[in-house]
């Protein structure tokens, strides 16, 4: 069986804008998740990880916890990580990644 955090680890191997799973980052004390780019999107969002803010990821990775982050009605970082490890482990169970 296939492990969650090989997944993840795997993803991390790729350029940001090749990933597909989010990850975190810390920059003058303030920790990130980054969420995959969309096919649609111009750039990617970085949410706070214990706040309902994000930031654009150029943004993040210029001024990193200087950034200007906005508030977000109901998505954190740990949001994100926690629903791509449920959606993860759901593809493992349904045999998508043996």
């Amino acid at each position: 069986m296939t492990d969650i955090d090989a997944i993840f680890a795997a993803d991390r191997q790729h350029p940001p804008h090749e990933r597909s799973l989010p990850w975190s980052e810390t920059r003058g004390g303030v920790t990130v998740i980054v969420e995959p780019k969309p096919h649609w999107a111009r750039d990617m969002r970085a949410f706070r990880a214990d706040a309902c803010e994000y930031c654009a990821y150029a943004d993040w990775t210029t001024n990193g916890a200087h950034a200007r982050f906005f508030g977000h009605v109901d998505t954190c970082g740990d949001d994100l990580i926690r629903k791509a490890r449920k959606l993860v482990a759901s593809e493992i169970a349904g045999g998508l990644w043996n």
